[in-house]
């Protein structure tokens, strides 16, 4: 089913690529083609209205369906890969069965959006052996006039694919063999490596490239400012960036794995990030989005910066003259800047073991999910016999870049783990950072939610240590 090269398989037919811009994204390609169920929002993935659904490995032989926001994807990632939009699922003669359950319980009504949901669902509808239908997997789809009650019922409607579906069947084969490749448009290309090697060589010759793995960043970026280049490396398929290791010490992150496969990778292993991917953005971007990615970005108001400071993580960064480890609190430098040099690129992250045995991750926005945080939060407690031995706090949206909250840590460690010495430490904690006021939030909303945190800590209690790694 797959194509090669400069080529992708989209609903069953191999398309040729040649003559994409590495700028130009999967949707503008897909509807430039005729594909035009999937639509633009908001162009920067979070109304969903752009999801198609893409073949990725399940780890086991096998291939998984993920739902991705084709707006941020640039087309030139899906050279050797498989792509299903709503038309490949259904026709208004042959009705999906997703796409049937929306229409006879009213879930559509302008229709803009739908397609996506479709989309969503369908991979949801696929997932293996799935535990009834997750409504997580539509999080980050918006409906602007039908209203979610109908949508809600039709995804509990659905039952369980056909044994004669081809979506279904293909699960059973391998997925999308991982290749080289290279997109060539009229001014810039995409380029697929075969290895870090190779990436790193592109980068040394080309110190204005950019790297991509899910472009949840850089997508937006093309589309809301121009951002354009000549080349883009594709890095998001290279096996040294897709590892998880366990080692005595220490658990390593390969930084190209996406979210999604992290978590499914480490099985709940660190409860602090268990806490954190439900809250981070929405299935969408996980699908998408990587450790590496999101600390490259170097965005203060990110997830996972908080929640790795916490877990006192460290980045392993890769260059032509080899690799070096830097403090994770040592690697932000100013409003998204960092460390690491133009020819380098991050490799992964190490977080040592064993883990804190009290950790959690809180973020403030407005919306529950798929939202930006005002202020997120993550706190790491060693406490033995009653006192606090060591703590960790990171903290995103009080600072140019996410900082470590030293000074609060310094208040709490060797006091008795008590109600009244979170209360003190959370007025220090309030006092951390130069938070400001903007359209999300008040410098005075942030300090006073800040100066909560450690009660909400200590009154919610922790998951004990023998459920996390290293324990």
């Amino acid at each position: 089913m797959s194509g090669s090269g400069s080529e992708v398989t989209v609903n069953g037919k191999v398309v040729g690529l040649a003559g994409t811009e590495p700028w130009t994204n999967a949707l503008d390609w897909l509807r430039g083609r005729g594909l035009t169920g999937a639509k633009e929002g908001c162009a920067e993935g979070e109304c969903g209205a752009c999801a198609v659904m893409v073949a990725r490995s399940d780890d086991a032989g096998g291939t998984r369906w993920a739902a991705v926001n084709s707006c941020l994807l640039p087309a030139g990632s899906l050279a050797g890969q498989e792509v299903v939009t709503a038309e490949g699922l259904g026709a208004p003669e042959a009705l999906h069965p997703v796409q049937h359950e929306l229409a006879v319980r009213g879930g559509s009504q302008c229709g803009y959006c739908t397609p996506g949901f479709v989309c969503s669902m369908a991979a949801e509808y696929y997932r293996a052996d799935p535990d009834g239908f997750d409504l997580e997997a539509i999080s980050g789809n918006l409906c602007r006039c039908t209203g979610y009650r109908p949508i809600r019922d039709a995804a509990h409607a659905l039952g369980r694919p056909a044994p004669e579906d081809p979506v279904a069947t293909r699960m059973q084969a391998a997925p999308p063999a991982t290749a080289t490749s290279r997109v060539e448009g009229a001014t810039g290309a995409y380029v697929r490596p075969a290895d870090l090697a190779e990436a790193l060589q592109l980068l040394e010759q080309h110190p204005d490239a950019v790297l991509v793995a899910g472009s949840t960043d850089w997508g937006v970026d093309v589309n809301l400012h121009g951002a354009r280049t000549p080349l883009v490396i594709g890095i998001d398929r290279l096996a040294e960036l897709r590892g998880v290791t366990h080692g005595p010490d220490h658990l390593e992150v390969g930084a190209g794995l996406p979210l999604t496969d992290l978590d499914r990778r480490l099985a709940g292993r660190v409860p602090l990030l268990d806490d954190l991917f439900p809250q981070f953005a929405s299935p969408l971007i996980r699908n998408g989005a990587t450790v590496g990615g999101n600390l490259a970005t170097g965005s203060p108001i990110g997830d996972l910066a908080p929640a790795l400071l916490a877990l006192d993580a460290s980045v392993v960064l890769v260059g032509p003259h080899g690799e070096r480890v830097v403090p994770l609190d040592q690697y932000f430098t100013g409003y998204r800047r960092s460390v690491r040099r133009a020819d380098e690129l991050i490799r992964a992250v190490r977080i040592p073991l064993p883990l804190s045995e009290i950790a959690r991750f809180y973020k403030v926005s407005k919306r529950r999910f798929d939202d930006i945080s005002s202020v997120a939060v993550g706190v790491a407690l060693q406490v033995e016999n009653g006192i606090v031995r060591r703590a960790r706090i990171g903290v995103g949206g009080i600072a140019a870049t996410p900082v470590r909250a030293t000074a609060t840590e310094s208040a709490i460690e060797g006091l008795p783990w008590t109600v009244e010495t979170a209360h003190t430490a959370g007025e220090v904690l309030r006092e951390e950072g130069t938070p400001i006021d903007d359209h999300r939030a008040s410098a005075a909303y942030r300090r006073a939610t800040l100066a909560t945190m450690l009660v909400r800590l200590h009154t919610e209690g922790a998951a004990p240590a023998s459920e996390g790694v290293g324990a």
